[in-house]
Parts: C-alpha cells; structure tokens; sequence
C-alpha cells in the first residue's frame, strides 16, 4: 500500500513538472513587440493658420490632457460610424492621465509622444479609443483643451488664452492616412496616433467659405468680441454667456468631432 502510495506521488509530480513546462514554454513563444502612442495636432498647431474669418493664428501652446488611452485588435474592424463601443479580446493600455502640448517644438516637429508599451503582443491594432478630461495642473488646469496664441488680422493683434470644455471618450478604427499604423510585429515597434482636428474649430481660410468645414466652423471673430485691451482670457462657463445662443450651440456641436485617427472620424461619447 505505501509503495502504491509512493507511486501514485511520484507520478502526480511527474504530471505536474510537465504542465508547468508547458506554460512556460508557451509564454516564452509569445510573440511580443513595441507599441507607441502619439498625438498630433497637425500643421495648424505646429505651423499656424488662418481662420475662416481672416483671423492669421499662431499658438504658443495646445494642452490637452489624455486619459485610458487602449489600443484594440478588432475582428471585423471597428466602425466608428456604428456608434457602438469597441469589441475585442486583444486590448492594451496606457496608464494615465497624461497633458501634452500639441503645439511644443518647431514647424517641422513630429507627433507628440504620449507613452508606449512595451511586450505587447503582436498583430494589427486597428482600434484605439482615449478620454480627454479638464486639466489639473500647469497652464492647462481647469481646460479640457487650452489654446494660448496670437491673432491677428488688419493691423490688430490680441493674444488669447482659451479653454475649452466638455470631457468626451474618443472611439476610433483604423488610422486612416499615408502609412498604415497599429502593425505590431515581433521584436518591432508600431505607433497609433490620436489626431485633433482644430480647424473645424475655426475654419479654413483656404477652403471656400461655403464649405462644410466652415460652415460648421465656429471662426476666430466670436472671441475677438470678448478681447479687451488686446487680449481675451475665457473659459467654457464664459463662453456659455458672452456667446450668442447660437455661437454656443455650434460650439458644442464641434467638441466631439474633435478627435479623429488621421482622417478617419471617431464616435464621441460626453462623459459624465
């Protein structure tokens, strides 16, 4: 009987030293790579613009804070248009929160680097969606997006600080754009990027002023209105009164079409 009993140990041991060898195996064969995340604010941050109303923009800095930041494998590709919430079984995430100026370096600068993971696994990422929330601290406290820069137009210059509400949670698929992002290959690294479009804030000055674009663009002049002595310093509870009912309304309706995945459009959901 204890020789029985010695046996039956022995080979439960056995047992046990091979499916830990298993595991361990199977996790060393795991293939992983390199995922990072950008945000971009485009030429027009980096480089300035001008408004559909004719104001010449220049930014001294674009804060905007980011937070649960996740990158999605998708199977079939996430639709943004669906309005639905991203489906997947293969997700990664970026700690956070995290403020980024989109407009630091010079003209020519890259995206902004937000963070990266690193021993993600391999395969197509082809979904991301992020939070932007009100800042917290630095010249970014209290605006979910904060603008600070010059306009000028006819000879007249006001230098603004403008802080924008509302927090949103972005839900974009794939990045749509010269290179395709999100390929995360063994012992190699990817990126995503995050893309803000602020011209649909304030126009184009390029495109025709029956454009799309513009007209959904709220402009520059609404905020020349409020500046005094040259400069205007206005929050998103001040806009709500100095703006006309309908100045307001358009603002709201341009917020959650803010964050794209290059020219792809995302699904916006007002966080509470």
């Amino acid at each position: 009987m204890k020789k029985l009993l010695t046996l039956l140990i022995t080979a439960l041991l056995l047992i046990s030293l091979i499916l830990t060898g298993c595991t361990s195996t199977k996790a060393s064969n795991k293939k992983t790579g390199e995922l990072i995340f950008v945000a971009n604010g485009e030429d027009f941050v980096r480089k300035g613009f001008t408004t559909k109303d004719g104001w010449k923009i220049t930014f001294d800095n674009v804060y905007v804070t980011l937070d649960d930041i996740t990158a999605y494998q998708t199977n079939p590709p996430y639709d943004a248009h669906s309005g639905e919430d991203i489906r997947s079984d293969t997700k990664v995430s970026l700690d956070g929160p995290m403020m980024v100026d989109l407009a630091k370096g010079d003209e020519n600068a890259k995206p902004i680097l937000v963070g990266k993971l690193d021993n993600v696994p391999v395969g197509h990422y082809n979904a991301i969606s992020w939070k932007v929330i009100e800042g917290t601290k630095g010249k970014g406290k209290g605006g979910v997006f904060t603008f600070i820069g010059k306009a000028k137009k006819d000879g007249k210059t006001i230098n603004f600080n403008i802080q924008l509400g509302k927090e949103y949670k972005f839900l974009g698929g794939e990045y749509i754009g010269d290179k395709r992002k999100g390929i995360v290959e063994e012992g190699k690294t990817a990126d995503l990027e995050m893309t803000f479009h602020f011209d649909h804030l304030f126009g184009d000055y390029e495109l025709d002023k029956n454009d799309d674009l513009n007209l959904g663009a709220l402009g520059f002049e609404p905020f020349a209105k409020m500046s005094e002595k040259g400069y205007v310093e206005v929050n998103m509870s001040q806009l709500k009164e100095k703006l006309t009912s309908t100045e307001y309304n358009k603002l709201l309706n341009i917020l959650p079409g803010l964050g794209h995945v290059g020219e792809g459009h995302c699904h916006a959901v007002e966080l509470e």
